[in-house]
């Protein structure tokens, strides 16, 4: 896991430099983002201050094969993701990537996290336009310049929703064991470390 102080510099420096004025800023921006299982991705990121919203589903692949029971088989390209709808006029891109870095998901594992392993389970990033891909490049890169062994790929490919059930898991099943020993810890982890950009 990556330590959350190393990034703090990271991510404030890729802010400057991404700065436009507030009104040439759109509303919303979209960000795509898979680190293991959905339930703690979505569940992590519905607590940050400035997201709008989180949708669990599968990046990459092909629309035909993006359904859980293909998506678990390990044999459809697709990552678990999730899509996550924000007010950058709140939180950045670069917020987003730290709190992905640093407590969403450990990023120094290949093909897994936690329990959850396979290619399904992968760190990766799929930008939506050509400055995430600069940003989301430049942050790794830099990562991996201080001694960080960071797995995460940049990749490319659509997002599908997953099956209704999926959605807020978390948040509707809190004493579900996996959410209580995997993902609650994470929020947590939000809450403590990051308490600037956590909301209830």
């Amino acid at each position: 896991m990556i330590k959350p102080l190393r990034l703090l510099a990271l991510a404030g420096a890729a802010s400057l430099s991404l700065t436009t004025s507030a009104l040439a800023q759109p509303a919303t921006e979209t960000a795509v983002l898979a680190g293991g299982c959905f339930w703690g991705m979505e569940s992590v990121f519905e607590h940050v201050k400035g997201v709008k919203d989180v949708v669990s589903g599968y990046a990459g692949g092909s629309s035909r094969d993006a359904s859980y029971d293909k998506v678990s088989g390990e044999g459809t390209g697709h990552a678990e993701a999730v899509r996550i709808t924000f007010d950058p006029r709140q939180v950045s891109y670069a917020q987003l990537l730290k709190i992905y870095f640093a407590v969403a998901h450990d990023p120094t594992q290949v093909n897994r996290q936690g329990p959850d392993v396979g290619p399904s389970y992968r760190s990766a990033i799929f930008p939506q336009n050509a400055a995430q891909k600069q940003l989301a490049t430049n942050f790794i890169q830099q990562l991996r310049a201080r001694g960080n062994k960071i797995a995460t790929k940049i990749e490319s490919g659509g997002f599908y929703p997953a099956e209704a059930y999926h959605q807020d898991f978390a948040r509707r099943n809190s004493n579900y064991p996996y959410i209580v020993i995997n993902d609650a810890p994470k929020v947590a982890k939000l809450k403590r470390t990051y308490p600037q950009f956590y909301r209830a």
